[in-house]
């Protein structure tokens, strides 16, 4: 019989309606006709799959309106998994062809029904009687026992008719070997809530439901449970077992933990291991290829709280020229305080650029090109330009793949199969879903969680393998993991959780690999009392707290992420924790991108760190830790935030493009230490209420700073701070302060100004260029040392000085106003700089000012300049002006900077980041007197911090 005889739609007809028997037989004929069949998978295979009893939708319970890519394959796979249980190689001949011959002329079929007089009257019965590998038809009624029923040879219990109809009220014991059970009803014995146990042998269970009792397995025994229910509270629990496998069943309203794995898996291996360990290994998904069509489908449906991590831009809907353009703020009208041209924001001080005497009024009419001494060969000119960082250059995420080629350990887990096998489960509506501890296993791979008090526990060294979850709904944290619990988590879809997404402590130490954690009513993660991990390309976002909250001496690594569009802090540091976060994208959340406080001791570097609602980095009370190498810019706020009892060490960054402040330093304590509330919020962290004792958990002060060198003053070391909305560098401080080496140029307000200084604070080798008012600017009472800066072409004074202190070896050149200019009460030492105005005066000392001006070299400005080189009140007698030189300018002859060249001298570390930290430097260039915060001391914080 040809097939081109008939048309192809009519084959197709014809062997829709042939039995699967049949189908096969034809599909051995010729290749046309294979093609014919296969051609047959959404019709004929489609009703043969769905019409067996013993295996219900493929994608049940997760997604059962979504089709499998093939039928076929799905009822060739589900034929090869419901005969696993035979596989019992232990029992074969010698000759494996003969005994199978014999096992099917031998296997006998008894028929066990309700009513007297059909068959077998009793299971217990039937079992007495069976034979090994004979098949029990079960018909539909309720069959319970009185005493546990032992199955002592391997049997295969199977109900007929539809799944509901056979109900077994029996307590099994298994001490054979093998056994299966399929499209039964497990109920609990009157005696016991245990419906099968086994503690040697190997069960297979298909298409079964358990209401309200347990299902056991203890090692060396194993377990297959496929296309199973557990329902009202039944629970499976699994003790020292090799592996077992769980594939495709559903967990609903249990008052515990729905599957609990105690203890290390044991050494000895019953006959189903290998043959376990083969199918577990082609359901996985293979991580170092990338995903399959299931995980690919999963990834397509997810919903990610109506934000696509890949829609979005790492710069967000924002660029520069919207943070410089822009004049609306939906969110909270913060431009109200803008800077706009130059204008003062609130707290900053004015020293007078408007004209306050002839002597500081500037001609513009005067071509001052000949006369103006060039300056772009100083120390830090690599700076002079900055730019937001080109997209090319942030960091992109890695896939799982990637990751795990570069990480052996994690490539070890990804690819381990022990302990118990959970794939493609429902697990919903309960208190718990799956509890691992005491050195437990298990591997759980493409679940759902849903609406649980918590997903996952994993404690006292379990070992977790947790790969293409969902994890939605719970109460509490979605992912718990406590004391030394280790293992690997990738490419989940954590969110919407009552809690954090992952919460990490008590020494447990994950890696936790591209993931996304979304749309929390806490924060995204959460390491705490000692917890580490390494947390490397995730994508952290729109979490109602911190995407990442460390605290409790938590001490992760958090490299790689994407942390973005939170209505918190992106990454929170804080009551002692500590961590190493580096080469992170974090943008556009509502609150610090960092928010370092209370003791928080972390090392931040080469983040990436734009387009916040609020400050880039904020460091709070008492905050510690190294900010090195970091880009910082187009945030609404300030650059860097830091409170003055704070001790951070600020080293090469880029704070650029920031609306307000590049960094703002501030004398101010944190609302909740002012009320005694050193531990405020801890009660949100314990565990269903549990009390747990942070203080022994936590290492002592000694051991936690013994590898860090001892920091007593707060450290601004070869930063570039350029294009910011008002000020460059703004301290209203009680603490002193180092700013060193940094580059502050073309920032729309003042570069520097010092508002309070009550402690020393020293500006040290800066350059200061190209600003929108005063190079630097220091109030009355402030203790300021300037020596070895460069202040070049800002758009009004040079240095204008109010308080007290030196002004040493500066090279002071091309600004629009006065060079130096000290005023009122100041005392103050102006020695050996070296000066030019070009339409004013180089020194001008007015009202009362104490000290000296001596030794300083003025150079000459435009010849049409009338001002006085150096001008000095002839009342005051309390300044001494003298050994000061006026250099002046030679036709034909060059003019420059020499001997030596432009200020800053380059002496200082490149800005590039330092791969280690920098205790060469020397960090304690001042000593830092004791001195107490008064609470309240001034109103003029960041307007967008708040205390976490």
């Amino acid at each position: 019989m040809e097939v081109g005889s008939l048309p192809v739609e009519l084959w197709r007809l014809i062997l829709a309606y042939l039995p699967l028997a049949d189908l096969g037989r034809c599909c051995l004929v010729c290749r046309a006709w294979r093609e014919l069949v296969l051609s047959l998978d959404s019709t004929r295979w489609r009703q043969l799959c769905l019409r067996c009893p013993e295996c219900r939708h493929p994608n049940w319970p997760r997604r059962p309106q979504l089709a499998p890519p093939s039928w076929r394959e799905v009822l060739r796979q589900h034929a090869l998994a419901s005969r696993t249980w035979t596989l019992n190689g232990s029992e074969l001949h010698s000759s494996a062809c003969l005994h199978l011959f014999r096992r099917r002329k031998d296997r006998r079929v008894w028929r066990v029904e309700t009513e007297a007089g059909c068959g077998a009257v009793t299971l217990r019965g039937a079992l007495a009687a069976a034979g090994p590998y004979d098949r029990i038809h079960l018909y539909p009624g309720v069959y319970e026992e009185q005493a546990e029923v032992t199955l002592k040879v391997p049997v295969e219990i199977v109900g007929k008719g539809k799944l509901g109809e056979v109900v077994l009220m029996i307590s099994f014991d298994q001490q054979c070997p093998t056994a299966r059970l399929c499209n039964v009803v497990f109920m609990p014995a009157w005696f016991s809530p245990v419906a099968y146990k086994t503690s040697s042998g190997h069960v297979q269970l298909d298409n079964c439901n358990f209401e309200g009792c347990q299902l056991h397995i203890r090692g060396p025994g194993t377990c297959q449970t496929r296309f199973c229910s557990f329902s009202q509270g039944s629970s499976a629990h699994f003790l020292g077992v090799a592996i077992s496998l769980v594939d495709s069943c559903e967990f609903s309203g249990g008052d515990s933990a729905s599957i609990t794995v105690e203890g290390p898996p044991v050494s000895e291996r019953n006959w189903a291991c290998k043959h376990l360990a083969a199918l577990a290994k082609s359901l996985t998904t293979p991580t170092s290829n990338g995903s399959t069509a299931d995980a690919a489908n999963q990834d397509s449906r997810d919903t990610v709280g109506g934000v696509s991590p890949g829609d979005t831009p790492i710069g967000g809907a924002l660029t520069v020229e919207d943070l410089t353009k822009q004049d609306v703020d939906l969110e909270s009208g913060w431009t109200k305080q803008k800077a706009v041209n130059g204008a003062l924001l609130p707290g900053e001080l004015d020293l007078g650029c408007s004209s306050d005497g002839d002597e500081e009024q500037r001609g513009d009419n005067v071509k001052d090109v000949d006369y103006a001494l060039p300056y772009d060969q100083h120390g830090l000119a690599h700076l002079s330009e900055p730019r937001p960082p080109d997209w090319a250059s942030v960091p992109a995420l890695l896939g799982l793949s990637a990751e795990l080629q570069r990480d052996a350990e994690a490539r070890e887990l990804a690819g381990s199969v022990q302990g118990c096998l959970l794939h493609r489960c429902l697990l919903r509506d309960g208190k718990g879903g799956v509890h691992l501890y005491n050195h437990a296993q298990a591997r759980l791979e493409a679940n759902m969680f849903r609406g649980l008090n918590y997903a996952v526990r994993c404690i006292q060294n379990a070992k977790l393998v947790m790969l293409r979850n969902e994890v939605s709904g719970c109460r509490a944290s979605g992912v718990f993991l406590r004391l030394s619990a280790q293992g690997l988590i990738a490419q989940n879809n954590i969110h919407s959780n009552g809690e954090a997404g992952l919460d990490i402590r008590k020494g447990a130490n994950p890696i936790i690999l591209c993931n996304r954690i979304h749309s929390g009513l806490r924060s995204g993660i959460v390491v705490l009392g000692n917890g580490k991990g390494s947390i490397r390309s995730n994508q952290i976002y729109s979490n109602r707290e911190a995407g990442v909250y460390i605290l409790f001496n938590g001490n992760p690594v958090v490299s790689g992420n994407h942390i973005f569009q939170g209505l918190a802090a992106g990454i929170a540091v804080n009551e002692n924790g500590r961590g190493l976060i580096t080469e992170n994208v974090i943008r556009q959340n509502q609150w610090g991108g960092a928010d370092i406080r209370r003791g928080g001791d972390p090392v931040l570097r080469n983040n990436f760190i734009c387009h916040g609602y609020s400050d880039g980095v904020v460091v709070g009370e008492r905050g510690r830790g190294l900010i090195e190498g970091n880009h910082i810019y187009g945030n609404r706020g300030c650059g860097v935030w830091v409170m003055s009892s704070s001790l951070p060490q600020l080293i090469g960054n880029y704070i650029t493009h920031n609306r307000m402040y590049g960094l703002a330093v501030f004398c101010r304590k944190d609302p909740e230490s002012e009320r005694g509330g050193e531990r405020g919020g801890q009660e949100n962290f314990h565990e269903e209420g549990e009390m747990l004792a942070w203080e022994s958990d936590m290492d002592s002060e000694d051991e936690r700073f013994s590898s860090r060198r001892p920091i007593t003053v707060a450290l601004v070391e070869n930063n570039c701070m350029s294009r910011n909305g008002a000020v460059g560098v703004y301290v209203k401080s009680s603490e002193a302060l180092n700013v060193v080496g940094n580059m502050v140029s073309n920032n729309r307000a003042a570069g520097m100004s010092i508002i309070q200084s009550t402690q020393l604070t020293r500006l040290v080798g800066n350059c200061v260029h190209g600003n929108g008012r005063t190079g630097v600017t220091v109030d009355r009472e402030c203790r300021v040392e300037l020596r070895g800066n460069g202040i070049y072409g800002n758009s009004c004074h040079g240095i204008c000085f109010r308080g007290d202190g030196q002004i040493v070896e500066n090279d002071v050149v091309g600004n629009s106003g006065v060079g130096i200019r000290v005023m009122e009460s100041a005392d103050v030492k102006v020695v050996r700089n070296r000066v030019q105005c070009l339409r004013g005066c180089g020194i001008s000392v007015r009202q009362q000012v104490r000290g000296a001006v001596q030794e300083n070299l003025v150079y000459q400005g435009n010849p049409a300049n009338s001002k006085p080189p150096i001008n000095s009140d002839p009342q005051n007698q309390d300044c001494i002006v003298l050994s000061n030189t006026l250099l002046t300018h030679r036709p034909n002859t060059p003019w420059a900077l020499e001997n030596p060249p432009p200020r800053p001298l380059g002496n200082n570390p490149p800005s590039a980041a330092p791969s280690t930290n920098p205790t060469h430097l020397a960090i304690s260039m001042t000593s830092r007197i004791t001195a107490t915060v008064e609470s309240g001391c001034h109103n003029n914080g960041s307007i967008f911090c708040s205390i976490l």
